[in-house]
């Protein structure tokens, strides 16, 4: 089956809603932020280069004048593009600062922000459910469902729990720390919700590590043998499992599953279907053009030799992998994936930067993965 060049194993009924559409208003030229205090002490820079933001400050609370204005995921509805990205880089740097003074798992949190900013975005907690497993991914979150005023008391007694806390907040649909329970939890929770008629979305976000667990594989089974609408995101980080001490310091993540995500992301056939695609939709032009670059990029399998992925053979209908940290992108894919009326289980392969724009946490082995109390370190 062919879709605009690609080709992709998937379900007749998916093709109309990958098809062009008008792209929101956005503005595509890089900014440059600086943050400054009411007397002109600089707090925070925010450096861009090419391959993303950097930030960087002295230890002081950094100035955040859109996050401020977020309380709810209702104040993020309006946003533009733009105002995404601008509310993603605020939010990395009031993680940095939070944990800085509270300790926590920071690495984790920072590659999860422009999914968070996303998902939030689009879907509308609580009526729609997000699962996060492992929950300590959780940081962006819950700052923007209401608790940032509380960061201060993470993880500690009578305050925040480091995790989604069901008692804590009607945002967190579920409660767990470790792990590769997500998938199972969002079937539940779509069945149940199939058997109200309700027409509610569900999405389980998964980490790399967190699916290599016979949990979520008997999960993803299930899911598509029941074809109940649910979303599933993997998070690949490319640390399926943490950096394990040695006497000889630490060693790379290892297993099937790390070598597999690696190989789909690195397959030659799957860069020649992007770049056939890429050929078509420019000769459309437009605004035709930039929407169904962008989603068809997308919206399609790695082909292997029995013509599907793995995910396809459990019944998920794979998209990826996606730029997790590209706002725009995950907003398309997100809109589009909720627009269909029955599409089944929908696995979207993002892949992230574990501690992505702080660079003490990029150049760390574990990627800052927990972090005790800390001085934030400038960034030049």
């Amino acid at each position: 089956m062919a879709l605009s060049g690609y080709s992709i194993a998937t379900k007749q009924s998916l093709l109309p809603f990958f098809q062009p559409s008008r792209p929101n208003i956005s503005c595509q030229q890089p900014f440059f932020v600086r943050a400054s205090s009411a007397d002109g002490e600089k707090k925070m820079a925010i450096k861009r280069e090419k391959d993303g933001e950097r930030i960087g400050f002295s230890g002081e609370k950094p100035d955040t004048p859109l996050l401020d204005t977020i309380n709810y995921p209702l104040h993020m509805k309006n946003l533009s593009t733009q105002d995404l990205e601008q509310l993603g880089t605020e939010l990395r740097e009031d993680i940095v600062y939070s944990v800085s003074k509270t300790g926590g798992h920071l690495g984790s949190s920072l590659g999860v922000v422009e999914l968070s900013v996303a998902l939030h975005h689009v879907f509308n907690t609580p009526e729609d459910k997000i699962v996060w497993d492992v929950g300590h991914q959780a940081y962006p979150h819950k700052i923007l469902t209401g608790r940032r005023s509380k960061m201060h008391t993470l993880r500690k007694t009578s305050g925040l729990a480091g995790f989604p806390k069901r008692d804590e907040s009607i945002h967190d649909a579920f409660g767990a720390g470790h792990s590769s329970t997500s998938i199972s939890a969002g079937l539940g929770m779509a069945v149940a919700r199939d058997l109200l008629g309700k027409k509610n979305n569900v999405i389980s976000v998964i980490g790399d590590g967190a699916m290599t667990a016979g949990q979520a594989y008997e999960a993803m089974n299930n899911a598509g043998f029941l074809d109940t609408n649910l979303i599933v995101v993997l998070n690949d980080n490319k640390q399926v499992s943490l950096p394990t001490a040695t006497l000889d310091g630490p060693t790379t993540p290892v297993g099937a599953l790390s070598s597999a995500l690696t190989k789909l992301q690195a397959s030659t056939q799957f860069r020649k279907l992007r770049e056939a695609a890429k050929s078509i939709t420019k000769q459309i032009g437009g605004p035709t053009h930039e929407v169904a670059a962008k989603v068809d990029e997308y919206a399609r399998g790695m082909i292997s030799a029995t013509g599907s992925t793995l995910f396809e053979e459990l019944g998920l209908y794979y998209i990826g992998p996606v730029d997790g940290h590209n706002v725009e992108d995950l907003v398309t894919i997100f809109q589009k994936v909720k627009a269909m009326p029955a599409p089944g289980p929908v696995l979207i392969h993002v892949v992230t930067e574990k501690g992505k724009g702080y660079t003490p946490a990029e150049s760390a082995a574990d990627k800052m993965h927990g972090k005790k109390l800390y001085i934030a370190m400038a960034v030049s």
